[in-house]
């Protein structure tokens, strides 16, 4: 059903197992073995394709080409259905997930800026000559310095990320 309907689409759309391919980003055995029935799409590779061939994924299924197997449809439907909604969930726990780490960066960034702020480089004060203090002031002068020419460009980063992966209702 669904390799018959993947081919004659394709070929009514004048286009070879390759051009699909390449729309796709798949390799061209990919989709002679969907055509040839050795192997189905994802349900994601399913919204994918109806996308190039600009038709709906239960007329990839089958939908309207017998009677007889209309059960079967409705239950293929449904099981996409719910793996659509997967998918989405997961999308969302993932988006969530990037969304609170921005946030976390961005108040790290302003927490240890703000607690520079407040230690004033007290390394400054140190005896250089006592080797131990030498190494620990050299790396704390290094991450200050480090620090506070990149925090700026992260606190922007992160405040993009921020508002790019915030819920869009």
């Amino acid at each position: 059903m669904l390799k018959e309907n993947i081919k004659q689409l394709r070929k009514s759309k004048g286009l070879s197992q390759e051009e699909l391919a390449i729309k796709l980003n798949v390799v061209r055995q990919t989709i002679s073995k969907w055509e040839k029935g050795l192997s189905v799409p994802d349900s994601e590779m399913l919204v994918a394709i109806s996308e190039v061939f600009e038709t709906p994924v239960s007329t990839l299924l089958g939908e309207n080409i017998s009677e007889s197997k209309v059960d079967d449809l409705k239950a293929i439907s449904e099981k996409l259905e719910i793996i659509n909604l997967q998918l989405l969930q997961r999308n969302n726990a993932k988006r969530k997930i990037i969304h609170w780490l921005f946030i976390s960066l961005c108040a790290i960034t302003i927490i240890t800026f703000i607690a520079l702020y407040f230690l004033n480089s007290p390394y400054l004060n140190w005896d250089y000559n006592n080797p131990e203090y030498a190494v620990l002031g050299v790396a704390f002068q290094s991450f200050e310095w480090l620090f506070v020419r990149t925090a700026p460009i992260i606190f922007i980063i992160s405040i993009i990320g921020i508002i790019l992966t915030r819920k869009k209702d």
